[in-house]
C-alpha cells in the first residue's frame, strides 16, 4: 500500500513538472475578449474591433486595428491556455498537499501502534 501512495505522489509531481514546463514555454499573452462592433449595426456597416479586459479590478476597452487582430487572437488564446494550466497546477498541488497530510497522519498512527 505504501508503494502505491508513493507512486501517486510521484505521479502528481511528474504532472506538476509537465505543467511548469508548459508554462515556461508560453509565448506573448494578454487577457480579454475580442469583439467586432459596427458603427451602423442595422446595416452591419462600419465594422471595427475592440478588446475588453479587466486588470487589477479595472475594466478597460481598447480599439484594435485590423492588422492587429490576428496576433491579438493568438495572445488571447495563449492567455486562456495559461489560465487552464494554472488552474490544473493548483488542483494538483492541493491533491498533493492532502496526500502528504494523509501519509503523515498514517505514519504517525503506525508509529503509535
Amino acid at each position: 500500500m505504501q508503494a502505491k501512495k508513493a507512486n501517486n505522489m510521484e505521479n502528481l509531481d511528474a504532472q506538476i513538472r509537465q505543467i511548469q514546463q508548459a508554462l515556461a514555454a508560453l509565448g506573448p499573452m494578454r487577457p480579454g475578449t475580442l469583439t467586432r462592433q459596427y458603427r451602423r449595426p442595422q446595416q452591419r456597416r462600419g465594422a471595427y474591433y475592440q478588446i475588453s479586459y479587466t486588470f487589477q479590478m479595472r475594466s478597460r476597452t481598447e480599439y484594435v486595428r485590423p492588422e492587429e487582430v490576428a496576433p491579438l487572437r493568438r495572445e488571447i488564446a495563449e492567455f486562456k491556455r495559461y489560465r487552464r494550466l494554472n488552474a490544473r497546477w493548483v488542483a494538483l498541488a492541493l491533491r498533493r498537499a492532502k496526500l502528504r497530510v494523509k501519509e503523515a497522519r498514517a505514519a504517525g498512527a503506525a508509529n503509535a501502534l
